[in-house]
């Protein structure tokens, strides 16, 4: 019988700010520096050895490094914690503080010792794909965030900055419009507006696609849409 994996509760952490301990100098602990600075969190850096890169981000003061091994206390005051370095009873050890303390922390390639782990990512514009197996399997995950990257359903994330700025309109109007509308107004046709750099003109024609009762082959009214659906719905099903 097989070790049970965790059910694991997908989230998005805001870390502007937070402070954040990474624990290990090698090519792992730069690239999880690198996914923490790109997110705004302040990291500290505790391991007697670094990568160049890790090396040339301290001198620029893009986080601090001390020059050491762990000692108990170091997470003390932190939000977030990484082990990455090379000894399994160092990183217990740093489980052990993270679990008295309330911190969250990532121990690599060590799912038990884990409060989080952390997914393969597809970035695209404003939009990001978290993909996890709960740790079963981190080749899975690369292959599914691989395929992802160069689906052509990853170019809807294109709309990301005009739909935002609808939302802000629709909002700013008092409006309430029907989500199903949201749906049926995400067409080829918007989303080749806005790859052409056409942004405004995407705009105008979305707005109007949502506040509009009157546009074709649309819901007549834009808070409730027909159980049934309409024309444009059955279209994108059947497309």
């Amino acid at each position: 019988m097989g070790t049970q994996i965790p059910s694991y509760y997908p989230v998005f952490l805001n870390l502007d700010g937070k402070q954040c301990v990474v624990f290990g100098g090698g090519s792992v602990a730069e690239d999880k520096i690198c996914r923490l600075l790109d997110a705004g969190a302040k990291v500290t850096l505790v391991s007697p050895d670094v990568t160049a890169g890790i090396q040339a981000a301290a001198q620029l003061g893009r986080l601090e490094w001390r020059p050491r091994v762990y000692q108990p206390g170091d997470l003390t005051g932190a939000f977030l914690g990484i082990a990455a370095t090379n000894v399994q009873k160092v990183n217990r050890s740093i489980f052990q503080e993270a679990e008295q303390l309330g911190v969250l922390l990532n121990v690599v390639d060590q799912p038990s010792q884990c409060t989080f782990i952390a997914p393969s990512i597809v970035s695209r514009g404003q939009v990001t794909v978290a993909i996890s197996t709960g740790g079963a399997s981190p080749a899975l995950a690369r292959k599914l965030r691989e395929t992802l990257s160069g689906s052509p359903v990853l170019e809807w994330a294109d709309l990301a900055t005009i739909m935002s700025r609808a939302r802000s309109q629709v909002k700013s109007q008092g409006m309430a419009v029907d989500p199903q509308r949201w749906q049926c107004c995400l067409t080829p046709e918007l989303l080749a507006l806005a790859q052409d750099g056409r942004e405004d003109e995407a705009l105008a024609d979305l707005l109007s696609d949502l506040l509009h009762g009157s546009s074709p082959q649309l819901c007549s009214h834009v808070g409730h849409c027909r159980p049934e659906g309409c024309p444009r719905k059955t279209e994108q099903s059947v497309g």
